[in-house]
């Protein structure tokens, strides 16, 4: 099962009950955060959730509303006695931003890791995670994260009987990884059947538009996409500064066929997005206006 839980959904600036940018999900006992804008703290403290499991921490861009949280959190993991190493991924110039913002959180407990994305996609795989970046179009540098959990196929016990496995290597073999008994080599595919349907999270913001958001969508149980602008005037101002309109966030998710989308990064000016769903679900039914700490349990399907 994965956790999912919008901490907040404000772009540029935050509002009494409007935090800015960030998405929490968890999975066997791994917490991955995306963006780390503004109020994320307080946020992840109003959802219950804790600050030492947080294990991997990726920014999609690095205008300050989806990365100025950081030090304060750092600062946070660090006074929670938090000793294992954290890992940061993101755009090229990740290690110089985050060494920046550390001048005021200079002394922390552990290490960091910088993983810079290299190229239009990068895939990386962490704690039972598949992250897979992909370039967006912002006026910077900016990346959309899919985040997959691959689910292996059913272990077929008369295979393994029949292939005379010993019952201890079962265990190993189901988890996908190959083991030698007595000169003779064993490999998963010996004893497992096609990989199942696993869950899939897609999260894009801060972006127009494009074919790698709706190609590297598809498919996903959740996709949670920028909605900067509902009113039906603000199209020129979304191409301007590129950004994104609910219907032009609907259009994705119906090319995609994705099977839930929820709207994030809010413009200030949008007070009330529910008051625009009615257009929005004209072109892509299962939409919802997402809100601070709206959270999903994702699970896998049963066989």
């Amino acid at each position: 099962m994965l956790d999912v839980c919008l901490l907040g959904t404000g772009g540029m600036m935050p509002l009494p009950r409007r935090w800015l940018t960030a998405l929490m999900c968890r999975y066997n006992g791994s917490n991955l955060l995306i963006d780390c804008g503004e109020g994320t703290q307080i946020a992840i403290k109003e959802k219950g959730w804790g600050f030492k499991p947080i294990d991997t921490i990726c920014f999609t861009h690095y205008h300050g509303d989806h990365i100025s949280g950081l030090p304060g959190l750092l600062l946070t993991m660090g006074n929670a006695e938090r000793h294992e190493p954290l890992t940061l991924i993101g755009p090229k110039g990740l290690e110089r931003v985050v060494n920046a913002l550390r001048v005021i959180a200079p002394e922390l407990p552990f290490p960091l890791k910088f993983l810079e994305i290299q190229g239009p996609e990068e895939t990386f795989e962490q704690n039972g995670y598949k992250i897979k970046a992909f370039k967006v179009n912002h006026n910077v540098l900016c990346y959309g994260y899919t985040i997959e959990i691959e689910r292996a196929g059913r272990f077929d016990v008369e295979r393994a009987k029949a292939a005379g496995i010993p019952l201890p290597y079962w265990n190993p073999l189901q988890r996908g990884n190959t083991v030698e008994i007595d000169g003779q080599i064993y490999t998963p595919d010996m004893v497992l059947g096609p990989p199942r349907k696993g869950i899939k999270v897609t999260y894009c913001t801060d972006t127009r538009p494009v074919k790698a958001i709706s190609e590297n969508a598809a498919d996903s149980d959740l996709f949670i996409c920028e909605g900067m602008y509902g009113e039906p005037d603000k199209e020129a101002k979304a191409v301007e500064y590129k950004h994104m309109t609910f219907k032009e966030a609907a259009r994705l998710a119906r090319d995609a066929q994705v099977r839930e989308m929820w709207l994030t990064h809010y413009s200030p000016s949008l007070i009330r997005p529910e008051e625009y769903m009615d257009d929005v679900r004209k072109i892509f039914p299962n939409a919802l206006p997402g809100k601070d700490g709206k959270s999903a349990e994702l699970a896998f399907e049963e066989d």
